[in-house]
């Protein structure tokens, strides 16, 4: 029999919690279907809700329980009435890839078809793509959660932007295993490295790392860009690439903009992923205005739970993680092929439920 796994669930805020529920009741379809026992659940209330009643973003001892799991999953995190003192949101996510070194930040940006596309070319329908974004250190190494900010009376804010080389050295191996895993699946594997080394020594910095890591694997295609030149490509010939890597901010945006490309942020899955934690999330907002509403698309969540359970395996060596996480993208991918998939987000008639229900179906 195999080893029971155990996730830990932040359902957190607004419509994250419907999100969550739907993707782990796909989740655990897709486990069944392999003959898998459910992953166990140990549920963490965090987030800008609770904050406002407890005055703390997390559990007392939800970091910890978090860090005990095989993966964290979580639904989304915020709300912008409620804010800390410094009129930040409250975040206690990025504090969970701070202390869990979860460097690694995978965005698959992926075309399906009868979704919306908002480039005209027909080249735009093959789009299929990694941004690979740093998520410890850059310019959040000094977002406000860390209180890493130099604050000089009501006059000046001085942010850090970090950029050290154990962590890139991780980085862009994950990066060159990734384009080798992708180029195994027939993708081209072409990897990007996306920085603004002409301006900034940090980039400069990041750029010599990644072409040092580059030797230890000449068979990979890699190629540069600069943030500015590569928000122009993503809209000019976005097909024209296969994995990008990049600094944790540039990240950041582009995903947001990859993002937009292949219908919006309810298709935006995410993986954050270190040497011993990952977590995985929607990387869409909390959108409280239409929580509990049946409205929210929930297939980001989806895909993301499909990424959780493909690292499971790999945390595991239960082979029939990677079984389950195929079953939840070959849904999504032929619920779109046949139109039976229409989410509220794209001007379809399905709300969460109903889309949640018709991949449980696709699954079989």
């Amino acid at each position: 029999m195999s080893k029971t796994l155990k996730i830990a669930l932040i359902r957190g805020d607004g419509i994250g919690v419907d999100v969550a529920e739907a993707a782990m009741a796909v989740v655990d379809v897709a486990t069944r279907a392999v003959g898998l026992p459910d992953l166990v659940r140990d549920d963490i209330a965090a987030g800008a809700g609770y904050f406002a009643k407890t005055g703390r973003d997390i559990e007392s001892d939800g970091e910890d329980r978090a860090g005990a799991a095989d993966a964290i999953f979580l639904g989304a995190i915020g709300l912008p009435s409620i804010r800390a003192e410094d009129g930040t949101e409250i975040s206690p996510h990025l504090r969970l890839r701070d202390r869990f070194g979860l460097y690694a930040g995978v965005r698959p940006v992926k075309a399906y078809p009868n979704a919306p596309q908002r480039l005209a070319d027909p080249r735009a329908a093959g789009i299929d793509m990694i941004i690979l974004r740093e998520s410890t250190e850059g310019l959040f190494y000094s977002a406000a959660v860390h209180k890493r900010s130099e604050i000089i009376g009501d006059t000046e804010v001085r942010e850090t932007l970090r950029i050290s080389r154990a962590t890139s050295e991780k980085l862009f191996d994950f990066a060159f295993r990734l384009a080798e895993r992708r180029r195994e699946r027939g993708k081209s594997g072409m990897l990007t490295c996306v920085d603004k080394a002409n301006v900034f020594a940090s980039m400069a910095f990041f750029r010599k790392i990644f072409n040092e890591v580059a030797g230890k694997y000449p068979e990979i295609e890699v190629g540069y860009n600069y943030v500015d030149a590569m928000a122009l490509d993503l809209v000019r010939q976005p097909w024209a690439f296969d994995v990008m890597v990049m600094e944790n901010m540039f990240g950041d945006i582009l995903s947001d903009l990859a993002g937009g490309l292949v219908g919006g942020m309810g298709m935006a899955a995410c993986a954050e992923i270190g040497d011993e934690n990952g977590l995985f999330q929607p990387a869409h907002g909390s959108a409280p205005d239409i929580m509990g509403q049946d409205k929210a698309n929930p297939l980001a969540a989806i895909l993301s739970g499909g990424l959780m359970l493909d690292y499971l395996a790999e945390r595991s060596g239960i082979a029939g993680y990677t079984d389950a996480a195929l079953l939840v993208d070959r849904a999504v991918e032929r619920g779109f092929d046949a139109n039976r998939l229409r989410p509220m987000e794209f001007g379809g008639d399905m709300g969460t439920k109903a889309v949640t229900r018709e991949v449980i179906e696709q699954i079989g």
